[in-house]
């Protein structure tokens, strides 16, 4: 016989709703946990049919239904409205599988899985940190585009891999920690919310004529989500290096940087690892000087890769917590 949760008879291989064997239950979110970071490291985002893309499109039709001129107000009822129809139903879906048996454990497992972005994430910086190394400077700064929003035509490598390091370290709290955050706290409807709240954020929550008011709701829901999740990521970075400089930076800087999550999350990653961040930025052609973040020196190309070795020991951290509290509680 296969082992649990498979059974196997005469006619049939079936995957079948056993109850979870005798593990204790403080362990089943860990046990989860471990498993979606072993999938996403072994298998990253699916390349066709992820569900996020149908996602995206269900957004941009509710956003051309129902997003609309009108009042400051009657656009933000707009976008909370449209913000609503598009997460809460799959969150709903997801919360009616019943617990306790082996089934909804694969559920949430995979939930999760789909949820995080750890791989991609780190494929991404370290192609940037590949280009620099091999001094194509032009591929650099292409490849860095695809994962910030600023101007990087005129770039230099130092300014390149600024623009990396600082979008590594931020989206280590989107693409990772706020999914098993909200994991852990609400299973696999807590990682359907995070990935869901926070994808709508990308596409609605920009501050610009069209979704400066329709897009509030989706900023702003994203913006509660995260604040938790991003003081335990910033924490996790502060102790995975200087972390007396770390900790003092997010006291002194994060507060000045424009997004309340983002400013706790990079000053205190920037300072752990010795690097002064922010400076000047352009974005849709106007020049902004931000405050700077960490510190230390400027990054260089091979900064990227002592990010992403930040993120991996983070996880661990996160997980010999979760393990931890689990055993206790068994």
């Amino acid at each position: 016989m296969l082992p649990w949760p498979f059974a196997i008879n005469s006619w049939s291989l079936e995957l079948i709703a056993l109850p979870i064997p005798p593990i204790p239950s403080s362990l089943w979110a860990p046990l989860a946990v471990l498993a979606a970071l072993g999938l996403d490291r072994l298998f990253g985002e699916p390349a066709r049919f992820h569900p996020l893309v149908g996602f995206g499109a269900l957004a941009g039709a509710l956003e051309g239904a129902l997003r609309r001129a009108g009042s400051a107000g009657w656009q933000r009822a707009s976008g909370l409205l449209a913000w609503s129809i598009a997460v809460l139903p799959w969150v709903a879906l997801v919360a009616v599988v019943p617990r306790g048996t082996g089934l909804a454990w694969l559920v949430d497992v995979g939930l999760l899985y789909l949820a995080l972005g750890g791989r991609s994430l780190g494929e991404h910086a370290k192609r940037v940190a590949d280009d620099l190394a091999a001094g194509d400077l032009r591929a650099a700064r292409e490849h860095v585009g695809w994962i910030v929003s600023r101007d990087t035509s005129r770039l230099d490598e130092s300014g390149v891999a600024k623009a990396c390091v600082e979008s590594a370290l931020e989206n280590g709290n989107d693409a990772v920690f706020g999914a098993l955050f909200w994991f852990v706290v609400l299973g696999g409807p807590g990682a359907v919310l995070f990935r869901l709240a926070n994808t709508l954020d990308a596409m609605w929550g920009y501050k610009n004529e069209r979704f400066l008011y329709f897009g509030w709701a989706a900023a702003r829901l994203d913006d509660a989500l995260n604040y938790l999740p991003a003081r335990l990521t910033a924490l996790s970075y502060a102790l995975c290096g200087k972390t007396r400089s770390a900790l003092a930076c997010w006291r002194r800087q994060a507060s000045a940087w424009e997004s309340p999550n983002a400013g706790p999350v990079m000053s205190a990653g920037a300072a752990s690892l010795g690097l002064a961040l922010g400076g000047a930025a352009i974005y849709h052609g106007q020049q902004e000087e931000r405050p700077q973040l960490g510190a230390g020196r400027p990054p260089c190309g091979e900064d990227i890769r002592r990010v992403l070795t930040l993120l991996r020991r983070s996880t661990a951290i996160w997980l010999l917590v979760l393990f931890s509290v689990g055993y206790l509680n068994a």
